[in-house]
Formats: C-alpha cells, structure tokens, sequence
C-alpha cells in the first residue's frame, strides 16, 4: 500500500501499522533532509525520531490543506531549524574530525579510498554547512531529497521562480566554497547556462 492518502486516513484513526508505513515511505526523505541540515548522522536521526513523534501527535489536526509530504517536510524542516540552532549555541561550528560524519561503505574500499570518500564528503557537508540557510535548504530539498520545482516552492511556500534563483545561486555559492577549499576543478559547472535569476 503506497497511497499516502489512504494510510494517512487510516492513521488519523489510530492504525498504527498505516503509520508506520507512512513512516516506511518518507523516513529516507526526512533523514537526508536533516542529515544535509545538520551534516551529522546521529543528529539526523534524532530529529527523524523527533519528527515522525510529532507527526503522530499532529494527525488529528492535519485537514489536507497541503499534500501530506508537503506537510511533513515543513515539520522537518522546523525540527531541523530549532535542532541545529540549538547545536550552534551549545558546540559551535561543526567538526571535521567528527568520526561520525561520513559512513564507510559496505563495499570494503581500500584505506586510501575511504579516506579520500571522508575528506570529499566532510568538506561538501562543511561548505554546505556553510551556506546560508535559504540557500542549503533548497540544495538539500532538489539534490538529497530530489523534489522537484513545484514540490519545494510548496514546502518553502514560494513562488516556483523564487525556487529556482535560490537553486542557482545555492549551486554558485557551493561551487565557489569547494573551489576556495581546493576541491572542485575550476570548470565551467554543468548549469551554467541556465544562469541564475535574482530572488
């Protein structure tokens, strides 16, 4: 059963097992949602807890003015918003000698290519980390969570254009950190003769 608005009917009347798999089908999206937010696994998956716990508490009141996945993602984004604000205050800046940022692939890649995958994916996570707000959510929504234009300017409750700029500037804006890092070859990039709009 996939329908999201057949098991969200059922949920809002107690059936656990359609909530869970609400929970199945959107658990990847909000887990790299809040992972790309706040570049930790354990965090992200803290706020997945968090969110899918406020989503149980929040059924009854959920009337279908957006689509479910639209909703959700705002819930996640606020647990996000509200987690990694709290992070900041409390640690600072986030560490690049945190064992836990980066998975080790299953695959058994040599030592030399896991710490090359560690070093490219801690540095893409700290320029993302580095971005502006505005700017790494709509990267994480499009390239993470792969929502398309329509599906974030609902999430973000923009206009599709406003959408669009953000993404292009986003994509400028992190292509410059990695090619100030030393890590991005100083190519043209794949969009740019899309260019960008003003927001």
């Amino acid at each position: 059963m996939t329908d999201d608005r057949l098991l969200l009917q059922k949920a809002q009347e107690g059936d656990r097992k359609a909530f869970e798999s609400l929970v199945g089908l959107h658990s990847r999206g909000v887990y790299n949602l809040a992972l790309g937010y706040t570049g930790r696994h354990q965090d992200a998956e803290e706020i997945t807890q968090t969110v899918f716990l406020k989503m149980w508490k929040a059924l009854p009141q959920f009337r279908g003015g957006s689509t479910f996945s639209t909703w959700l993602y705002r819930l996640t984004l606020n647990a996000c918003t509200d987690h990694y604000r709290r992070e900041k205050k409390r640690q600072g800046d986030l560490s690049l000698e945190d064992p836990d940022l980066v998975p080790i692939r299953d695959t058994a890649p040599s030592p030399e290519d896991i710490v090359i995958q560690r070093e490219e994916q801690a540095n893409l996570r700290k320029a993302l980390a580095d971005l502006p707000e505005l700017h790494r959510v709509v990267l994480i929504l499009r390239e993470l969570d792969g929502l398309d234009y329509q599906e974030i300017a609902q999430v973000l409750e923009v206009e599709v254009g406003t959408v669009k700029s953000r993404l292009a500037r986003a994509r400028r804006a992190l292509r410059e950190k990695l090619l100030a890092q030393g890590n991005l070859w100083d190519g043209p990039p794949s969009n740019s003769a899309k260019g960008g709009m003003a927001p």
